[in-house]
């Protein structure tokens, strides 16, 4: 019987899984006890930004705080843990604003100091309940203030300029750029489609297969975080795009006389596409149409929120296309005054003055 071929979902979770497994050599033994504690209830992702995270914040203590630096970071146990105070957790946070690690140096705003905060505070508080630590002393650390992200999406305008730069011949100043985007024009095309009809993750776009396409029904079947599988429908604009890539990249295939790829991008070598590749593309595209705006595969996902929630005005229709699990994200995106409300509001007749005062 044939071995079943894993999908890019499962290879990921592979991968991630075997680097999570190489860094627990090199952090405490304890941290072991950590992560499989964890597990029911943590992606292997989440786990795998916790043990980044975590390297860094032993490697601090080892640096900074007397009592540590003789000792190495694998030695570390739980006796020393419970040396830690407060102070010296603040004092990372400050820390990682620049820091050096491994020769290379690094600056972190807030949102990654609370990210990696939070992978702290998980680790302490995990040993406390489990009677392994006398006091959780992360508990008394405040989050670093988060402040609100400015919501960058794309306007009709916009976006009709972007798909008409994709589709055209002639869009950069390099002839030898011009030629390049003629070979990859069509996968392009449907990329961007598929981003503004759709919504998708740049994860899932790039983990499509073609069987996951159904042209006739337009709709396909995409692998959500976690796992989870649903179906999508597009619109017959979205179809054609992908109808024309999917024959481009048959012709191209057989020419190569490769019959076994699944995947639905292919990168010019014939290979799945990856994430950095699509975030490039993205970048090139929306930079001829917009240089200011800094447009990102997300921000072509909250472009197409926002129009979503403009035309149902249905918070929770919008959180199910998009995979949201709590709907409260979806609020925060996509539900905020848009600059057509806040246009409309300084036209409305909150007072108006009587032309015949004098």
């Amino acid at each position: 019987m044939a071995r079943k071929r894993s999908t890019y979902y499962e290879e990921s979770n592979r991968l991630r899984f075997m680097e999570l497994s190489e860094k627990l050599t090199r952090l405490p033994v304890f941290c072991r006890e950590f992560f499989i504690g964890i597990e029911p209830r943590t992606s292997v992702l989440t786990r795998l930004n916790y043990a980044r995270d975590l390297e860094i914040f032993f490697d601090f203590l080892q640096k900074n705080i007397p009592g540590f630096e003789y000792l190495d970071v694998s030695e570390l146990t739980l006796t020393d843990l419970e040396k830690i105070k407060a102070a010296d957790i603040e004092y990372f946070l400050s820390y990682l604003n620049y820091y050096e690690y491994k020769g290379v140096k690094y600056s972190n705003g807030e949102r990654a100091k609370a990210r990696k905060l939070s992978a702290v505070r998980c680790l302490l508080k995990y040993f406390y309940n489990k009677d392994k630590l006398s006091k959780n002393v992360a508990s008394k650390v405040g989050t670093p203030k988060l402040h609100e992200k400015e919501i960058i999406r794309l306007n009709d305008n916009e976006v009709n300029a972007l798909l008409n730069i994709a589709e055209s011949e002639e869009k950069f100043d390099s002839d030898r750029q011009n030629i390049y985007n003629l070979n990859t024009r069509d996968r392009d095309i449907a990329i961007l489609s598929l981003f503004l009809g759709t919504g998708i993750r740049v994860s899932e776009c790039v983990g499509l297969n073609v069987s996951d396409i159904n042209l006739e029904e337009r709709a396909f079947v995409v692998t959500r975080k976690g796992g989870n599988r649903a179906t999508l429908y597009f619109s017959q604009d979205v179809a054609e795009a992908l109808e024309n890539y999917i024959k481009a990249r048959d012709k191209k295939l057989f020419q190569a006389g490769i019959t076994d790829e699944d995947a639905l991008f292919l990168s010019l070598q014939n290979k799945r596409i990856s994430v950095r590749a699509v975030q490039k593309l993205v970048k090139k595209y929306t930079a001829a149409v917009n240089p200011i705006k800094e447009v990102s595969p997300h921000k072509l996902r909250s472009t197409y929120g926002t129009a979503l929630y403009r035309q149902t005005k249905d918070i929770y229709v919008v959180a199910e296309v998009l995979g949201h699990r709590d709907v409260n994200t979806t609020k925060k995106y996509y539900a905020a005054i848009s600059e057509d409300i806040k246009r409309a509001a300084s036209n409305a007749a909150i007072w108006r003055k009587d032309k015949d005062d004098k």
